[in-house]
């Protein structure tokens, strides 16, 4: 799947003691009701943002993910993420680009995908 929109907002990189590292963006799509999309990269994946300004319009390939866990109480809960994987810069909109239109990717591996169905 792919979403393509203005980026309204990039947060700090968390890294945690296991060596994870994880950087998350908001994506506004531009249609006619527009979504604040909250998309995660993970590993590698964290630096396909190295590039990426605020107001950028840009094409992110995503992965939805879904996982189950189990409470205290033993109640099941969902949850799901967007997992970015490739960016096509498509815009900027910043005056404090120096590069022209960039496609970024990486390698997958099998701990960025555990579970894909194909």
């Amino acid at each position: 799947m792919k979403l393509i929109g203005i980026v309204k907002k990039l947060f700090d990189i968390q890294k945690f003691n296991s060596g994870f590292r994880k950087r998350e963006m908001v994506l506004t799509t531009e249609e006619p009701y527009p979504q604040n999309i909250l998309i995660e990269f993970i590993q590698d994946k964290v630096d396909l943002l190295k590039f990426i300004k605020k107001e950028d319009k840009i094409k992110v390939f995503i992965n939805i993910r879904g996982r189950e866990w189990t409470n205290p109480e033993g109640i099941i809960k969902y949850f799901n993420s967007i997992q970015g994987w490739k960016i096509e810069e498509l815009q900027s909109l910043s005056l404090d680009h120096s590069h022209s239109k960039k496609t970024s990717t990486s390698s997958l591996s099998s701990e960025d995908f555990d579970d894909l169905p194909f």
